[in-house]
């Protein structure tokens, strides 16, 4: 089974200097339609302004990823972390027992546009870890995020596989799921068919008893794909 989530009938809010679009329910957008699916938990699109950004707050016991599309996100933290996110780098965190940290746009000109992406952990209090990787997104489908950390990927505390991939026009690639697992696709920007169904930027897809997926890439077209228990 395919359920289709369209970009436009999602939450969110324009703070002036946040516009933010949430996938699932979060801050103050409430639907119980639409509270995560799986082990994920939070899909939020973002858009900062120049010098703005979120001041330090508070994460614990939950898996979170950052993925720059546009511009430069800073990330400071309490244990010790620290940089400036750009596209093809993702970031991960593994909030545990508690971490307190603070994401800014890096540009005094230019908007931040990224996902933040939140996976609830297997295990709870485990020891906060944060890691940051950069990925060639020009040859298929890569590992963004794992269990393991297989292939050189975030290795994070949930049974859950990322994987991204940028596709040119035309371009198709293939995405098999295990007996048993679970599927979403989130479209970060331009268009894809999924197996012949057209997504646009911010659109997801929800599979479940589904074996195999065909997503053919549109013009700029750039994917997120997980694999769930």
């Amino acid at each position: 089974m395919k359920t289709l989530r369209r970009a436009e009938d999602r939450g969110g809010a324009n703070h002036g200097w946040l516009d933010t679009r949430h996938t699932f329910s979060f801050a103050d957008y409430y639907d119980p339609k639409h509270m995560g699916f799986r082990a994920l938990r939070v899909i939020n699109e973002d858009k900062v302004k120049p010098g703005k950004g979120f001041g330090t707050h508070g994460h614990r016991d939950m898996e979170i990823i950052s993925w720059v599309l546009e511009g430069g996100l800073e990330h400071r933290d309490t244990i010790g972390d620290g940089g400036v996110l750009r596209p093809g780098v993702a970031q991960g965190m593994s909030a545990g027992t508690g971490v307190m940290h603070s994401e800014f746009n890096a540009s005094k000109t230019e908007p931040v546009h990224f996902l933040q992406i939140w996976l609830e952990p297997d295990n709870a209090g485990v020891t906060p870890a944060y890691d940051q990787k950069n990925f060639d997104l020009t040859k298929g489908l890569k590992l963004i995020a794992s269990p393991d950390g297989a292939d050189g990927s975030l290795k994070i505390n949930a049974d859950a596989q990322l994987w991204a991939a940028r596709l040119e026009a035309g371009q198709t690639l293939k995405r098999d799921f295990a007996k048993g697992r679970f599927g979403y696709v989130q479209v970060a920007r331009g268009e894809v068919k999924v197996d012949g169904e057209v997504l646009k930027a911010g659109d997801g897809l929800q599979l479940e008893d589904v074996a195999s997926i065909s997503i053919e890439g549109g013009p700029a077209s750039e994917v997120l794909v997980f694999d769930l228990a």
